[in-house]
């Protein structure tokens, strides 16, 4: 049997080339990976919401909700680590919440971004409580 090392064409096409994979690719994943999980009512701290709210009110700030918001990565050659900062809606299981948030970001990550998720690290910065209004929401003068 001979091996054919030389030639033009002596690897296959998917190994010619590099992909890179930003680090601002891998938060934007994970956020909406977070987001998707029942329980999560936002991310961020209540100060980077009442900031972000307020940046999405500016002409040409951009529009919508930032993804990124409230989460943070280090992104390697082949791994992944990520924390996220998240409010939960009062009477879930915050355990049960972190635990499904990291299953389904790192099952996200690694499937799209094909990076191996080392870790990912949960802080509870708040409870969203029924009564209370959203930073950002105006009540209505009746």
């Amino acid at each position: 049997m001979t091996e054919n090392t030389g030639g033009k064409h002596a690897s296959a096409p998917g190994s010619r080339g590099r992909t890179t994979i930003a680090d601002v690719v891998v938060e934007k994943i994970a956020g909406m990976a977070a987001r998707d999980v029942l329980g999560v009512h936002a991310l961020g701290s209540g100060f980077a919401r009442s900031m972000g709210s307020m940046r999405e009110r500016m002409p040409g700030a951009g529009s919508g909700k930032s993804v990124t918001r409230g989460v943070s990565v280090e992104v390697g050659e082949l791994q992944a680590a990520i924390d996220l900062e998240i409010v939960v809606d009062y009477g879930v299981s915050i355990t049960d919440v972190a635990s499904d948030v990291r299953e389904n970001v790192i099952s996200a990550v690694e499937r799209m971004a094909g990076l191996e998720v080392v870790e990912v690290n949960i802080a509870v910065s708040d409870v969203k409580l029924p009564d209370e209004e959203d930073e950002g929401e105006q009540q209505r003068v009746q």
